[in-house]
């Protein structure tokens, strides 16, 4: 097992065990949010896995991922608006510390993989992940402001 292997399961059992059990249990205000982090903490995980693998479609399944999770708790934030409005989630301690993850992660593969193709798709993969996720905490939270709801 190699650094990049270690740190994708360092991330796996850590992060994702612990939105699993978030998303099982507890209020709905507080499986949407795990249910947001998953995706931010499954991504970095399968980034981590491509370097460590050498499987360089594991980017695109990060890539697929980092678009597509964040539009589906922007899905659930329609779906359950009115019930999130009475009680709204408020994690932003946790989004801020799983986009610091993702950054940290995209960053050091940045550097490991150098100038190329592949690192402009790991940038790709980071602003989709980071910016999507704080995104659809912010649509969780109650909505944009000035943004009427239909």
């Amino acid at each position: 097992m190699n650094r990049w292997e270690l740190a994708a399961a360092l991330t796996l059992a850590g992060g994702v065990g612990g939105t699993l059990w978030g998303v099982a249990t507890g209020p709905l205000r507080r499986r949407v949010v795990a249910q947001n982090l998953s995706t931010a903490l499954a991504c970095p995980a399968l980034l981590l896995l491509a370097q460590g693998y050498d499987r360089p479609s594991y980017v695109d399944l990060a890539l697929v991922l980092a678009l597509l999770g964040p539009v589906g708790t922007l899905v659930f934030a329609r779906l359950l608006a009115d019930e999130l409005a009475e009680d709204p989630p408020r994690a932003w301690g946790v989004t801020y510390a799983a986009a610091g993850v993702g950054a940290a992660v995209v960053l050091a593969l940045c550097v490991a993989t150098g100038p190329s193709r592949a690192l402009v798709k790991l940038l790709a993969v980071g602003a989709l992940l980071i910016g999507g996720n704080v995104i659809a905490s912010r649509a969780l939270a109650g909505g944009f402001r000035g943004v009427r709801r239909g």
